[in-house]
């Protein structure tokens, strides 16, 4: 396939392209650098020091023999975007070229605007471009779980069907997002559903949990392939920021009573899911919705995994408790269903005692680099 990833310098971006590209695909990766520059200007940068993504396909290339095509540029400007389709006609295009952190997204005016515009700028420009271009596209748009909040019923992966007054139909599953990153996101949905209707158009919305782990099979290759990696409490997520605050003796922060629970999932099994949704494609005129993560936790499950593998292996792991700078129900039921990805071969990698020592000794490679005061400033949602 021609498979053009958007927003291809990013934590799942990056191990995308290499995951691609050593499968034998052709692969064209496509960023602006936002979070590069982002991360700088807010003094949040990444755990590891990682070449820039021409660099890196440089560095893919001289490894392993096949080549990752890159473009800089930015995908709000439509005619960017239309030219690299016109040029490279691609068979997929994987969209993950949005603003991805929802603190970011409710820091302020400029930063909630800026949210906005980007994220649903990209995702119409893609649409528009599938369209204009090459309708048999499928487009994959990296979703999240955050888009359904926490309701008292069970998540379905992506429609409800409705019994309503002796009548029945199938809906989008109801969305209540829990800041203006995931309503953006809630937004893209609906935007991709008007369209496949309208145009006969065909996607896979991958309704993501919040991913955790630095490396992946490709990476192992040469330390300089490693993913963009986040800690802090902008960009970071919340296992991956525990496992660094283990190992560099700062206290695990817990948001309120850490009772909220999500569904995780491995890094590498991110690169499994994409895959299979893009070698099993969506058919003309749906809207696929798979809901992408393998096991779920409350935030206090995964401080104690973290406290339990930390000390074994000779670490002195503390947990503190902070009044939660979020809005969000902190006791919920929680029972979203994630059988798709299954059965389309997903082999998850679960988050074993293994797992979690094995990232643990990563982190240690890097512990000269980790700054205290990236983990915890206050974002406040009021």
């Amino acid at each position: 396939m021609n498979v053009l990833i958007l927003g291809a310098d990013g934590y799942l971006g990056w191990p995308t392209c290499m995951y691609f590209s050593q499968k034998g695909h052709n692969v064209i990766g496509v960023d602006n650098y936002f979070r590069r520059n982002e991360t700088i200007a807010l003094d949040c940068e990444p755990l590891i020091p990682v070449p820039n993504l021409i660099q890196r396909s440089r560095i893919w290339k001289k490894n392993t023999g096949n080549k990752i095509q890159v473009r800089i540029g930015d995908i709000t400007n439509y005619y960017f975007l239309k030219s690299i389709f016109e040029q490279f006609n691609p068979d997929t295009v994987i969209h993950y070229a949005e603003q991805p952190s929802a603190p970011y997204s409710m820091l302020d005016y400029d930063k909630a605007a800026f949210t906005l515009k980007n994220n649903l700028i990209t995702t119409l420009n893609v649409i528009y471009a599938v369209k204009e271009i090459t309708n048999e596209c499928h487009i994959i748009k990296l979703g999240t779980m955050g888009e359904y909040g926490t309701p008292n019923i069970d998540i379905e992966e992506g429609f409800l069907e409705i019994n309503h007054k002796g009548r029945k139909d199938n809906f989008l599953f109801p969305r209540q997002a829990s800041s203006l990153y995931h309503t953006t996101k809630i937004h893209d949905t609906d935007l991709l559903w008007f369209y496949i209707r309208t145009w006969n158009l065909r996607a896979t919305d991958l309704m993501q949990g919040p991913v955790y782990g630095i490396s992946t099979y490709e990476s192992d290759i040469d330390p300089r392939l490693l993913s963009f990696f986040n800690y802090d409490e902008i960009f970071g997520t919340v296992l991956n920021r525990f496992v660094i605050q283990a190992v560099s003796g700062h206290p695990l922060t817990i948001y309120g009573k850490g009772n909220q629970i999500r569904g995780y999932i491995n890094l590498k099994d991110t690169m499994q899911c994409v895959y299979l949704s893009a070698t099993n494609p969506a058919k003309h005129g749906e809207l696929r919705i798979f809901n992408q993560f393998t096991e779920a936790f409350s935030v206090n499950d995964l401080a104690d995994k973290v406290l339990t593998t930390g000390k074994k292996l000779g670490y002195q792991i503390r947990k503190k408790h902070f009044n939660n700078p979020r809005v969000e129900k902190e006791e919920h039921y929680y029972n979203p269903k994630h059988t798709e990805l299954i059965n389309l071969g997903l082999k998850p990698h679960y988050l074993t005692d293994k797992i979690l020592a094995d990232f643990f000794r990563i982190a240690e490679r890097y512990k000269d680099r980790i700054i205290h005061d990236k983990f915890f400033r206050g974002v406040k949602w009021k």
